[in-house]
């Protein structure tokens, strides 16, 4: 898992994309964001560096570019992309094309454990801890959004008493 740094670097840079997402499809931008640090070592991954493929998906039902990787088998069939943007943007499509993720959409983006147990069980991915791995790193990276922002508001409130 990418440290909370990285983490946190990651967030910021694919933030914008998350949140379209989530107002074109209803998919958490929280739950995109630690997917993607997760599924893509932070954006660090062969997959991501090489296919921008920042969610893992596989080319089940694809007719694009291809990359073949080593992981649950060798050899793995994943999807290509031409860019980052393409990658947020099928994965939102994956999910709200395959009914075993339909449950999901009944869920309040605000509800980032339930969606987070939700794809758990809906099999995307093989670790079995993957819903809590997802909720530890959505804590951490809600920590340190806290701290930034108490960061900004002690400077500004600094700033103010010495006008």
């Amino acid at each position: 898992m990418a440290s909370n740094v990285e983490g946190g670097i990651h967030k910021k840079n694919h933030r914008n994309l998350a949140i379209k997402e989530m107002y074109e499809n209803g998919i958490p931008a929280s739950i995109k964001l630690a997917q993607a640090i997760i599924e893509s070592g932070n954006g660090n991954s062969r997959l991501a560096r090489e296919a921008n493929n920042h969610f893992g998906v596989k080319c089940h039902g694809w007719n694009g570019d291809i990359i073949n990787i080593d992981d649950d088998v060798l050899q793995e069939c994943f999807r290509k992309y031409s860019d980052v943007e393409q990658s947020y943007r099928d994965h939102s499509l994956f999910l709200i094309s395959r009914p075993r993720y339909s449950q999901l959409f009944e869920l309040e983006t605000t509800d980032y454990a339930g969606w987070a147990n939700g794809l758990k069980q809906a099999g995307y991915a093989t670790n079995p801890r993957y819903a809590e791995i997802l909720i530890k790193l959505l804590k951490i990276l809600n920590s340190i959004s806290t701290m930034f922002l108490k960061a900004k508001y002690w400077h500004l409130e600094s700033k103010l008493k010495s006008l």
